[in-house]
């Protein structure tokens, strides 16, 4: 078990900025907490007429920060029967308009793994304590810099049922273990994806395998990075950047997360 299960009475603190009714079931909050003394703010969505506590998903944002994509994403799980929560990486207010801000602000994130680690168990714990979720059901999601988030926490040994990363960067100093393994995996990523080339897919399925992992990776051929999200076309014009929105194969990796999730949660 990881230190956030084990020590259940741990004091979380978040302050509530905003309460949305999305819909007749949906509710929204915009949470804001605290870690190592930096505020962040994070987004949670669920439905109110299911009576059962449910599997508890967390999303991580791409390298632009905690944005609307972001919390979409957030909203679409808790229309399935979750509750998710948008966590935030870099700290309230910190989005990205410009690549270079957004590579200042990952870099920023990721110089320090502890510190990644904190931000992520810190939101993790805050979402366990809701009201509509099953502590002992949690998964987590994450799109490009986030998939990169995902993938690390699992390797680190945390207590996540299973992590999926989209167009997320597969390669990372750290390796995992089978010793301390626990999540399910699921990659989906491009095959013309410039960011994410061959040898880091490769990469990644050795390291896996060697693991021991329960791991399902889906390459779309012709696809590069950033398919999930439909402001992709819109950033490759105006940065120039290799990237582009698919929306089959978006719709295909979307369909395969809720079904790793039936049979994730179901074994349970």
């Amino acid at each position: 078990m990881n230190r956030l299960r084990s020590t259940p009475t741990a004091i979380i603190i978040a302050t509530l900025l905003t309460s949305t009714q999305v819909s007749a079931q949906m509710q929204t909050e915009t949470l804001e907490y605290v870690v190592d003394g930096e505020t962040f703010t994070g987004y949670l969505a669920w439905d109110d007429q299911l009576e059962r506590r449910r599997p508890g998903i967390l999303v991580v944002h791409e390298w632009w920060g905690h944005n609307e994509f972001a919390r979409e994403q957030a909203r679409k799980l808790a229309k399935e029967g979750y509750t998710a929560f948008a966590l935030d990486m870099y700290g309230s207010g910190k989005q990205a308009e410009h690549p270079d801000t957004a590579q200042k602000f990952m870099r920023e994130a990721t110089a320090d793994m502890d510190r990644v680690e904190a931000r992520f168990t810190k939101a993790m714990a805050l979402l366990q304590h809701h009201e509509s979720v099953d502590p002992e059901r949690i998964a987590a999601q994450g799109y490009c810099f986030g998939g990169a988030v995902v993938l690390n926490m699992a390797r680190l040994g945390l207590d996540l049922d299973g992590v999926v990363s989209y167009h997320g960067a597969l390669a990372s100093p750290i390796q995992a273990n089978p010793e301390t393994l626990r999540a399910k995996v699921q990659v989906y990523t491009g095959g013309a994806d410039a960011m994410v080339p061959s040898d880091q897919v490769a990469g990644l399925v050795r390291e896996m395998q060697n693991a021991g992992a329960d791991l399902t990776l889906v390459s779309f051929p012709g696809v590069k990075h950033s398919f999930t999200n439909p402001n992709a076309d819109r950033i490759a014009e105006q940065f120039g950047m290799p990237v582009a929105y698919d929306q089959e194969a978006a719709t295909r990796a979307w369909r395969g997360t809720l079904q790793f999730y039936r049979e994730l949660f179901e074994d349970q």
